[in-house]
């Protein structure tokens, strides 16, 4: 029987995973094997990382809302819990975004949950 060699898939193969790996630190973007080791593990990281992202960003969220809410003399879970008792569905983005750049509108908005919790 025949020897197969495989050459132009198995370097095409190699080629993908070389070129994935551009930039990365001495040889781990010149050598296979350490290559695919880097590639495969930046795989791991990103996987990882785009559900990480979720997290740290409403956690970013509530920081700033739990901020903002407190220069109107409300702790963030009453000022969550004012706006649910007014009607008023607003997501964390949008507040902290509020809270940044609309001080006045989160004012309101802190009232309002205030107005709320005093009934």
């Amino acid at each position: 029987m025949p020897r197969v060699k495989g050459g132009t898939v198995t370097r095409k193969r190699r080629k993908k995973v070389i070129k994935l790996a551009k930039g990365y630190y001495g040889s781990k973007h010149t050598l296979f094997k350490v290559a695919n080791q880097a590639v495969m593990k930046s795989y791991q990281y990103a996987y990882r990382d785009r559900r990480q992202k979720k997290r740290d960003f409403r956690k970013l969220w509530i920081t700033r809302i739990n901020a903002a809410a407190r220069l109107n003399d409300l702790s963030y879970s009453k000022l969550m819990h004012g706006l649910k008792l007014a009607g008023i569905d607003v997501n964390r983005k949008m507040l902290a975004e509020l809270a940044v750049n609309d001080e006045a509108a989160f004012t309101s908005l802190a009232d309002a949950a205030k107005k709320e919790l005093a009934k």
